[in-house]
């Protein structure tokens, strides 16, 4: 009996294997999104504002990722190592450990981002395809974008949103003045 199971384990592991690496590569609409959506759960915006403009935030002055020279794989490294000495985070849980190969973040270990080299934990981690999914979102909507404007804001956070007021135009209904009430 347990020879049994433990066949039909063995196919059930393997066939639900099969259905996962047969799973087709998501959609770029659906990048888009996850991009998006990991941008918010990271919490980047308490640093680098919806709009990715930076400026003060609790996390310290963050850079403007409008403005930023870096390309996806530069991208990609700082979300997933940080940024030594600075208040950016990492994402990538265990990245600093002893037995981390190669120590693929600047050579450092756990024991290397101290003092100085201080290299903040996130509060949330990121797995491999939501960092890029946040450098593929930064590079599509936020770097070289200019000022932030309605449009982006509602892509942002949707049409209910209050938050997008202040993109709106002037609203051409005028206040009734003493001289224009009877």
């Amino acid at each position: 009996m347990k020879f049994y199971l433990g066949v039909a384990f063995i196919l059930a592991g393997g066939l639900a294997g099969l259905a996962f690496a047969a799973q087709p590569a998501p959609a770029p609409q659906d990048t888009a999104a996850l991009g998006r959506a990991t941008y918010a759960k990271a919490n980047c915006v308490g640093c680098h504002k919806w709009h990715g403009g930076g400026g003060g935030g609790y996390g310290g002055s963050a850079l403007s990722l409008r403005k930023t020279d870096l390309d996806r794989e530069q991208i990609i490294q700082t979300v997933t190592c940080g940024r030594p000495g600075t208040g950016m985070p990492y994402f990538m849980r265990g990245i600093y450990d002893e037995d981390a190969a190669d120590h693929p973040c600047y050579g450092f270990t756990r024991k290397d981002v101290a003092g100085d080299n201080h290299v903040a934990e996130a509060n949330v981690f990121l797995r491999p395809n939501e960092i890029e999914a946040v450098a593929d979102y930064v590079l599509a909507n936020v770097k070289g974008h200019g000022e932030p404007n309605l449009a982006e804001c509602v892509a942002f956070f949707g049409d209910a949103s209050r938050v997008c007021e202040i993109y709106k135009p002037p609203s051409s209904h005028a206040m009734p003045t003493p001289s224009t009430v009877n």
